[in-house]
């Protein structure tokens, strides 16, 4: 392990290969063989777990309900919205035929020319129609709003560069689907998704969100307004975390989904759409990881607390083991997930490696003198600190000591965010200074071409329209126009 750690390339170095070798050698994920695809390993899969765990619960706290549609969308249903259609159009997998057969010369199958489909189908890039077909047959009275379900699924939209969890072919996520009476209520809705993603993102995460609202240029295709939460990365990049589409009536006019009124007339519906997916899994792993692994917050951790024995005879591992046993009950009954490595098949020094790399947030080491003194050695994987402290009370102070970095984690990422936005004013200045990364807080004209020359000459995007900062009028940077407001500008993924 120690050689392996070594060969784990250092942030400084390469960021980019940094990532793609924790994610390998963290045992998160690997390549497939299916180009742009990956298999999400046990580990990185129970990450994801917790993860959907917590979300469904706030899901479900605002109304919401699980169900599940098909894989498989016929061509049309997505011509039917021209801006849906024109966003996934070069994204979308295609199914044309349902079966092969064998060559004649053994040499292999080809398609049946006799199988081919009478309509095409897509393999779901996303559900707006598929859902949208389906909900014209639940709603027919106000009485049947709203519909708020979700899907926890996958999805295909065929990639041409990938990388694992960030950007791949095809990703898990959930998608949320809600249809209401008025205007008001589904812009509501949006708004309140994305406050729930906000508050996943930083209390369980503890990665800090900037909250706001996408340009034209940048919202989901189909949508008339696009809620965003950015999250800034180690190397200053931006990865946009989660978003909530108000989608106004266009999925309802589409597919003709219309409710009768308290007046007994009819009305397009008006719904909103929602969704986050295993791209958290990335931005977990750069907000927080170190050159010696992964560091996760505690909450998200699959593995809470390692237990290491070190023991140099049978009689005293048993007694270690006896010793430690009522601890390991204790913190399991309350809710620690706790893994006690007796295995005899690695040395001491190696499991240390491995657990750190893997981000494991306490670990605890009981050796023979330990156990003749009374005492316990305690590592926090944030800050690498260790401690040797008293056995009786133990319990306690881990529960504690995670609670702790939980906090500290998200301290630390929130002030590295917090150093590196800046207010800027000059084209000039922004083009040499967003090499570095960092989010550029700058007044924006409003226009396509404004946003479209910053795209083209830093390969920078506007992030969003952030809440939580003054706005002020101003003059934009790159046009000289007025500016009503200004936007967050940053590369990312």
């Amino acid at each position: 392990m120690a050689k392996e750690l070594k060969e784990l390339t250092k942030r400084a170095e390469n960021y980019s290969q940094w990532y793609n070798d924790l994610v390998v050698k963290a045992d998160l994920a690997e390549q497939s063989a299916v180009r742009g695809c990956m298999v999400i390993k046990p580990y990185g899969y129970a990450i994801w777990e917790k993860m959907q765990h917590q979300l469904d619960l706030m899901f479900k706290e605002t109304g919401a309900v699980n169900a599940y549609f098909p894989l498989l969308i016929p061509k049309s249903f997505l011509s039917r919205e021209a801006e849906h259609v024109e966003g996934f159009a070069k994204e979308c997998a295609v199914v044309t035929h349902y079966r092969l057969r064998a060559k004649e010369d053994k040499s292999g199958v080809e398609v049946d020319p006799a199988a081919k489909l009478e309509e095409e189908l897509i393999i779901r890039p996303t559900s707006e129609t598929i859902i949208w077909n389906t909900y014209k047959n639940w709603i027919q009275s106000y009485r049947d709003l709203p519909v708020m379900c979700n899907q926890w699924c996958n999805v295909m939209r065929w990639e041409m560069r990938t990388r694992p969890f960030l950007r791949t072919s095809e990703f898990l996520w959930q998608e949320g689907h809600t249809a209401h009476a008025t205007r008001e209520e589904a812009e509501e809705e949006a708004k309140r998704m994305l406050k729930v993603y906000a508050d996943f993102a930083e209390q369980w995460m503890a990665v800090p969100v900037i909250q706001g609202v996408k340009s034209e240029t940048e919202r989901f295709a189909g949508a008339l307004d696009t809620y965003t939460i950015e999250a800034m990365m180690q190397d200053g990049k931006a990865l946009q975390s989660g978003t909530s589409h108000f989608l106004g009536q266009n999925f309802a006019k589409a597919f003709d989904v219309t409710y009768l009124n308290k007046e007994n007339k009819p009305e397009y519906v008006w719904a909103t759409s929602w969704g986050v997916s295993t791209r958290l899994v990335g931005a977990l792993i750069m907000t927080h990881s170190d050159d010696n692994g992964l560091v996760l917050p505690p909450r998200l951790a699959p593995i809470q607390v390692v237990i290491v024995p070190i023991a140099k005879k049978p009689e005293q591992l048993q007694a270690i083991t006896d010793r430690l046993m009522p601890v390991i009950d204790e913190l399991k009954n309350a809710g620690i997930s706790v893994k006690y490595d007796d295995s005899d098949n690695k040395r001491p020094g190696f499991k240390f490696a491995e657990y750190e790399l893997k981000g494991v947030p306490v670990r605890l080491v009981m050796g023979g003198n330990d156990l003749e003194n009374g005492t316990i050695e305690v590592m926090r994987r944030d800050t690498l600190e260790k401690e040797t402290l008293p056995f009786d009370g133990i319990v306690e102070h881990v529960k504690n000591l995670l609670e702790d970095m939980q906090t500290n984690i998200y301290k630390k990422a929130l002030d590295y965010r917090n150093q590196h936005i800046y207010e800027c004013d000059n084209y000039d200045e922004f083009k040499e200074r967003i090499k570095d990364g960092g989010f550029f807080l700058c007044h924006w004209d409003g226009t396509e071409e404004t946003e479209a020359k910053i795209k083209e000459e830093t390969q920078a995007t506007i992030r969003c329209v952030p809440y939580g900062f003054d706005q002020t009028e101003g003059v934009d940077m790159v046009s000289g126009k007025p500016a009503k407001c200004r936007v967050i500008i940053a590369r990312a993924y």
